[in-house]
């Protein structure tokens, strides 16, 4: 069972796995930090709003970023990462296959607090592309991942890392799987479906 309510992220997690509403669950070891991320997304008055039962941050129409939380560190991931310059070199990776550097890590709650300026920097670079209307240019080669699909993989760190983690051809399998579909909600609904696969290292025809 996803969460749809914001409040409940910060108190249960996020309802993706049995660990949701009980002391082990990932969010439950990062409190201090996700709440101190909170803050300063709030603070830049960003609306808040759940996407993908995570918390997703908007400006100007466009989604700027969103956190997550994973048993081994919390992250501050940002949509439209191709334009992000990172001055302080902080920007990472989800996996070998990602395109382009797109979150700030975090393996302990207070670095949130000592990164506080250059978070609200970044923060606010990402929203003046969005007030100025700016989009990456596609980048020739490779393929371009259904929007359902970015969206799913920028609110679930764990399916990011398993699916950056995979093989070129079998990320084409999902994009192909999923561009069958000819509805969002469909594309949506397979995602789900493809979860367990993917966290598993399968391609998207694979038993």
């Amino acid at each position: 069972m996803m969460i749809t309510d914001i409040e409940d992220f910060f108190t249960r997690g996020c309802g993706r796995c049995a660990r949701f509403d009980t002391p082990d669950c990932s969010v439950k070891h990062w409190t201090a930090g996700l709440a101190a991320l909170r803050r300063i997304c709030r603070d830049l008055k960003l609306e808040e709003t759940v996407k993908w039962a995570h918390p997703c941050y908007r400006h100007a129409g466009r989604n700027i970023a969103i956190i997550g939380a994973l048993r081994s560190d919390f992250r501050l991931s940002f949509f439209n990462a191709a334009l992000m310059q990172d001055p302080d070199g902080v920007l990472e990776r989800q996996g070998e296959n990602t395109q382009h550097p797109d979150m700030i890590r975090f393996t302990r709650n207070a670095q949130v607090a000592e990164m506080e300026d250059i978070i609200r920097a970044y923060l606010e670079e990402a929203m003046a592309y969005a007030d100025q209307g700016l989009k990456p240019e596609k980048e020739e080669g490779g393929f371009e991942l259904p929007d359902e699909l970015v969206e799913a993989l920028d609110a679930d760190p764990e399916l990011t890392e398993a699916f950056h983690a995979l093989t070129p051809g079998r990320q084409r399998s999902y994009v192909i799987a999923l561009s069958s579909a000819k509805t969002a909600q469909t594309r949506i609904n397979r995602i789900a479906r493809y979860r367990d696969k993917i966290l598993a290292g399968k391609g998207a025809m694979e038993r």
